[in-house]
């Protein structure tokens, strides 16, 4: 495969943003059609990729000096990242057709969600920290774009806002890492430093693992700044599925996942990890709870599954985190668009107001389940498999066992608030009169896939697996001596997958956890009869409604913020060249300090 290849995922979706753009609002027809055409060859080229996932093959554009090379890299964890960026945002684009239909600014809609494809791939393949830092804002300016995309509605604009400026934490915790890398190796090769992290002192080494730990939570919405992400639910339900399951909230964990051999050995970096995942988890799944709005209950959600992601990668389990990232990428992004369905057809976001849709979209009633019973963790489907791997690392390795019972705990609840969603959503009496429709074609051709994906993907689990161990040289993935040696003797991979499945279902703690979900959904079913027992819990239930003060703290932070932006409006004189020339001055007094750096 020539190497130029690799540049097709990310070049691909970037000539579609320019087309829809030129072609102009005028064509809306023409529109839709070129964001479907690019959508679908970039996920075809992302696909490609997955047979040179194992071969480390690598592209290499000359810039040099302290701007360093452009490189991409192919390996399983990158090219895993690319397929769901690409696929995911493709299904995404294709519900848009029906979704979009009739909105005005096809567009910059199109044309912002092409460029978030891309710049997401580019963010998983590169193998510079100073480009995957150019290509991490670039999708904060996508996310802040879709975001506030109604920007004739001030909810709409304050949500992007928020999220622009509560993510900007993490840009700036990766900058100073990889500023700091440059300083004392002259590289921002990743793969150099995962090679010899002892070439920063334990000190700098300390202070660029906590670094990249904000970063991470920040762009990932975990604790404490996970409020941004469901203000971010005033985008468009296709945009809300791309960032949740596809894009810019995976990130966070990609990052904590591909630097984990650098910083595993820092004292408290991967408790602090495991903290930072079940306070996310335990708290997003109690407001999910109590919450009202749809796609604000999917927002939890995915706060709640992307903290058993970090609880994963703190405990040690690297392929935990990224298989349940895979499985959480196909069910969420199932359950947004069949939110968005439902949306699309009733005009409301709140449960209050829906009921007995069931009988009156069978279609979207039926996948939408099935991504729920995914969500739950429910045996069969994916979500049931990549979380018990989760929550079977936890108990090993000599981690806390207090936090491995409080993320079992927050399993129960996750059964308890899915099972609440779709009752209210789907069952008992209509508690509104709005005249309903089932899902379009376009809408059926993006669900489809995506509920298959619900119940199939967990057979991908011994590819999967082989495709990191080959390719992570520095990465010691975490599967018991039993699942390896079934992985590595058993073929087909089917037959292989399948035993994997087996020896899963024997673990003690798969009962647990079944228990658990059990118990949660009974809970929830059973809660007039118990309304006793859960009136003891109703100081924690108001505390969840007002999101347990972290929505007022950061307000806090994001008005500071505005308003210094307002008192810095007075040093800006309105001539470009003044600008500029104080941009470029930035830019010098960034390099003189890391070349010193460098130097000393």
């Amino acid at each position: 495969m020539p190497n130029w290849l690799l540049l097709l995922p990310i070049v691909i979706p970037w000539l579609g943003c320019i087309s829809v753009w030129v072609v102009g609002d005028h064509r809306p027809k023409l529109q839709h059609s070129l964001a479907v055409i690019f959508s679908v060859l970039s996920a075809g080229a992302g696909l490609f990729l997955i047979s040179y996932s194992t071969q480390q093959r690598t592209l290499i554009l000359p810039l040099g000096g302290v701007f360093d090379d452009f490189r991409l890299t192919t390996d399983g964890l990158g090219v895993f990242l690319a397929v769901v960026a690409t696929v995911i945002g493709s299904l995404a684009v294709i519900f848009s057709v029906d979704y979009m239909h009739g909105e005005h600014s096809l567009g910059r809609y199109y044309a912002f969600v092409l460029f978030f494809i891309g710049s997401m791939v580019g963010l998983v393949l590169t193998t510079s920290l100073l480009w995957m830092f150019v290509f991490w804002e670039l999708t904060a300016l996508c996310s802040y774009a879709l975001i506030a995309f109604h920007n004739d509605d001030p909810k709409a604009v304050r949500g992007g806002i928020k999220a622009l400026i509560m993510t900007q934490f993490g840009g700036l915790g990766l900058l100073f890492g990889a500023l700091v890398l440059y300083a004392y190796t002259g590289s921002y090769d990743i793969n150099l430093f995962l090679s010899n992290p002892a070439a920063l002192p334990a000190s700098v080494l300390s202070w660029m693992a906590f670094g990249f730990l904000i970063a991470a939570a920040a762009k990932s919405a975990q604790f404490p700044f996970q409020t941004w992400l469901p203000d971010a639910m005033e985008a468009p339900t296709p945009v809300s599925a791309l960032i949740h399951a596809a894009t810019m909230v995976n990130a966070g964990v990609y990052l904590l996942a591909r630097f984990y051999p650098a910083f595993e050995a820092v004292p408290g970096w991967k408790l602090a990890v495991m903290i930072v995942g079940m306070l996310s988890a335990l708290l997003a799944a109690l407001m999910a709870l109590v919450a009202f709005d749809l796609k604000r209950v999917l927002a939890y959600s995915t706060i709640s599954q992307l903290g058993f992601m970090f609880y994963a990668v703190g405990a040690g389990g690297i392929f935990a985190s990224q298989f349940h990232l895979m499985s959480h990428s196909v069910f969420k992004a199932l359950l947004f668009l069949g939110a968005g369905a439902v949306i699309h057809a009733l005009g409301t976001r709140d449960m209050r107001e829906m009921g007995g849709l069931g009988k009156r979209m069978p279609f979207t009633r039926t996948v939408f389940i099935l991504g729920a019973l995914a969500l739950a963790g429910i045996p069969i489907f994916n979500g049931f498999w990549s979380k018990e791997l989760i929550l079977e690392v936890g108990f090993e390795h000599g981690n806390p066992a207090w936090i491995a019972a409080l993320m079992v705990l927050t399993v129960g609840l996750t059964a308890a608030y899915t099972l609440r969603m779709v009752i209210l959503v789907f069952y008992g009496k209509a508690r509104s009169e709005h005249h309903v429709h089932d899902a379009g074609a376009a809408m059926k051709t993006a669900l489809l896939p995506l509920a298959i994906g619900s119940l199939s993907t967990w057979f991908l689990l011994g590819p999967f697996y082989q495709s990191l161990k080959t390719s992570l040289p520095f990465h010691t993935l975490e599967l018991n001596e039993v699942w390896v040696q079934l992985i590595e003797t058993i073929r087909p991979a089917g037959r292989m997958t399948l035993e994997v499945g087996l020896e899963i279902i024997s673990q003690p703690s798969t009962y647990l956890v079944l228990l658990v979900i059990i118990v949660g959904a009974v809970a929830w079913l059973r809660r007039d009869r118990i309304g006793s027992l859960l009136m003891t819990f109703k100081g924690v239930e108001k505390a969840a409604q007002n999101g347990f003060g972290f929505e007022a703290i950061n307000e806090i932070v994001v008005r500071g913020v505005q308003q210094t932006g307002e008192a810095l409006r007075v040093t800006q004189t309105g001539h470009l060249a003044w600008n500029v020339i104080a941009i470029l001055l930035g830019w010098l007094v960034v390099l003189i300090l890391t070349m010193l750096g460098r130097i000393s």
